[in-house]
């Protein structure tokens, strides 16, 4: 079979079957075939950027046309296999994770973010993926993606019957609610295409209340602005103050309307040691992980999303939290006096960012 050529009747059942068995074989836990149409969502996209609602994320605007038209990463691509890996690890508790945002002196690192880096998980294993589909059809034109290029993955997923978009943008599935991570092969094979899945959150917007600084503007509208995980993550410059309050703990990310939300309390749970939690992040203390040198950073996050933000930006977020701890009335005196003397001897040597965040987080 040439790859602009329709498999039969026949063969689009045996493929369709085969490619399922595959993806579970290599750790996927879903996996749906859409075109590479995106209809309204691509003026929608174009709407959220003219408002600004991306921030410094250059990169969004920069590569919109992109964004709207799948066919230009890859040319002749005519579909999307879109595939889930669940991410969330056995030992993550929920009633556990709302335990540690409640104690100020906790450092509370996003769930997805605790084990190895997702996209070279999810790179590897697609390429695979790819390597295999070739040997059973032939040469094909195809492309691997993974939170990678200009591609807008979530809408794809949403297209393919992964899942429905909930009221806080993520996908949602009725088998893993949010926690997973999404992957993309564009290929040039006209492979018969799923139906989308109806959205499932009725009146419910538990994620909307929850934000702690009201990042969900509306039902499913985001000012990434206003996002913990853009400010602590994306964003390169000063957290500005208005939201360094409502950051409380978190030092790298948010899960607050993953937590909230019912469908996540049917998520499934990993089988994958790659998601396991490294280095204690689930349950180290803010004065534990401000300790560690640049070096110590470097080597501990190695392999990790984490470490591409540096150093910089993640003492950045621990002073934010260790300021947010000092204003606590619950924080102990003990408790207090290490966290001030820790930002204090830290105080001459640090750059210009991070000092004026201690700053702010001593005078608090």
């Amino acid at each position: 079979m040439t790859s602009t050529q329709m498999p039969s009747a026949v063969d689009q059942t045996h493929l369709r079957e085969w490619l399922d068995e595959q993806s579970r074989q290599l750790g996927f836990d879903g996996l749906r075939i859409t075109d590479t149409h995106l209809g309204s969502a691509t003026e929608r996209l174009h709407e959220w950027l003219e408002q600004g609602r991306h921030g410094q994320m250059e990169y969004m605007a920069k590569h919109a046309d992109l964004r709207s038209d799948p066919g230009m990463l890859v040319p002749g691509a005519v579909r999307v296999i879109c595939v889930t890996m669940n991410y969330l690890s056995p030992e993550i508790d929920f009633d556990h994770e709302w335990q540690r945002l409640a104690e100020p002196t906790q450092a509370v690192v996003s769930m997805y973010a605790r084990g190895r880096d997702y996209h070279k998980v999810m790179r590897n294993r697609l390429q695979e993926f790819a390597q295999r589909i070739e040997k059973q059809i032939g040469a094909f034109g195809y492309r691997v993606f993974t939170d990678s290029a200009p591609l807008m993955e979530v809408e794809l997923a949403r297209k393919a019957g992964l899942g429905w978009r909930g009221k806080h943008t993520l996908l949602l599935n009725r088998e893993s609610g949010s926690t997973f991570f999404l992957g993309e092969i564009l290929v040039d094979v006209p492979l018969p295409i799923d139906q989308e899945e109806d959205s499932h959150c009725g009146t419910c917007q538990s994620c909307i209340d929850v934000c702690p600084t009201q990042a969900i503007t509306a039902p499913y509208q985001l000012d990434a602005r206003r996002c913990i995980s853009y400010l602590t993550i994306e964003n390169p410059d000063a957290i500005p103050v208005e939201f360094r309050r409502a950051m409380g703990n978190r030092v790298y990310g948010c899960d607050d309307c993953q937590l909230i939300c019912p469908w996540n309390k049917f998520a499934q749970r990993t089988a994958l040691p790659d998601f396991a939690e490294r280095h204690g992040l689930g349950r180290a203390s803010l004065l534990q992980l401000w300790s560690w040198t640049e070096e110590e950073f470097e080597k501990r996050h190695e392999g990790s999303a984490i470490r591409r933000i540096g150093y910089t930006r993640w003492r950045r977020n621990l002073a934010v939290a260790m300021g947010n701890a000092l204003a606590d009335g619950e924080v102990s005196e003990i408790e207090q006096r290490s966290l001030r003397k820790a930002l204090l001897a830290c105080l001459p040597s640090s750059d210009s960012l991070v000092a004026e965040h201690i700053q702010w987080a001593l005078d608090a």
